[in-house]
């Protein structure tokens, strides 16, 4: 569906895209992600035509499109700032990219009344202005002036970095829902990992202007390619050394584990133990209990599921155990 061919983008002396290659499914939700000015908000601005490569070719659906003019890519894009006009009302909003491309007036109705219903807005709300809507029903106008022109491909570049939390948790949900309802294929924008994890089909990590690592999010999480991988997705334990000898595990490279992959006093028989461990802080989460551990001198974390086991307090002493297939390596 969407192909970048060894993409660079140089702006003066600095290369902001170090040869980005991307295979994007048709129907597929797909995200880059990676922290502020590693490269993922250009290369979507690639895609849509907001930048053009410097060297590199971008296809969709085998024609090239690397220098066609944006409003010729039928693309639509939501930005993170949602740039909805304020002087217009919801419906004006909805219709405006079928207005610049001269569609008669009763077929715009029709459009926007139609997409409209699909993303939950009702028609009671079309004469309102933006600044009555709330931040969701506001995400919810850009999706829908996005759709209206039915484009064959979305492209999101953060748009629930604005949000509180939990409207946040709230609005990623819906928008999944409304990838599945469309099948359209989208290409998202997050600095956020959980909401990476939680959206995606597949997820691309970008760093420094390269691509890291691509794939679902269960490859991503649980079986990083490199170490800035498995250090910027989730929280993760690095086992020094002095671990490592105490548990008689040998290995001359960098070793790291997930939290959940430890266990406090629940060994299994393929479990090495550490005895003698010292809770030195405990986080409640309702859900699960993260625990803060001194495990003769090396600092590690574990996450315990909560159940009716009486919670571990600090300064107790408790065993730690894991199997050793669980730990990366670099």
């Amino acid at each position: 569906m969407i192909k970048l061919n060894d993409i660079k983008v140089q702006f003066g002396d600095f290369l902001a895209l170090k040869g980005i290659d991307l295979d994007v499914k048709e129907g597929e939700f797909f995200t880059l992600l990676g922290p502020s000015g590693c490269g993922k908000t250009t290369t979507l601005r690639s895609i849509t035509g907001f930048i053009i490569p410097t060297s590199g070719s971008i296809e969709v659906n085998g024609k090239d499109i690397t220098r066609l003019e944006v409003e010729k890519r039928n693309i639509g894009m939501v930005f993170q700032n949602y740039a909805l006009f304020p002087s217009m009302s919801i419906f004006e909003n909805i219709a405006f990219g079928l207005r610049v491309k001269k569609i008669p007036t009763d077929e715009i109705n029709k459009r926007v009344s139609e997409i409209a219903l699909k993303v939950e807005l009702s028609m009671e709300q079309m004469p309102k202005k933006i600044n009555q809507l709330s931040g969701g029903q506001q995400q919810r106008v850009a999706i829908a002036r996005a759709l209206v022109t039915s484009p064959n491909i979305i492209c999101l570049d953060e748009p629930l970095s604005n949000l509180d939390a939990k409207l946040r948790v709230q609005l990623r949900n819906e928008l999944k829902d409304l990838q599945r309802k469309f099948g359209i294929t989208t290409v998202y924008v997050t600095h956020d990992q959980e909401e990476a994890l939680t959206l995606s089909d597949r997820i691309a990590v970008f760093n420094h202007g390269h691509i890291e690592q691509i794939g679902s999010p269960n490859e991503i999480y649980n079986h990083s390619k490199t170490e800035f991988v498995c250090n910027f997705i989730g929280d993760i334990n690095k086992l020094d050394a002095a671990f490592l000898q105490k548990v008689n595990i040998q290995s001359d490279k960098k070793c790291y584990i997930r939290l959940e992959r430890l266990y406090v006093n629940a060994a299994k028989p393929n479990h090495v133990v550490m005895g003698d461990v010292e809770v030195i802080a405990s986080e409640y989460y309702g859900l699960y209990i993260k625990y803060t551990l001194n495990a003769g001198g090396t600092v590690i974390k574990v996450i315990e599921k909560n159940s009716d086991i009486p919670l571990y307090n600090v300064g107790e002493k408790v065993s730690v155990s894991f199997d050793p297939k669980n730990i990366m390596e670099y």
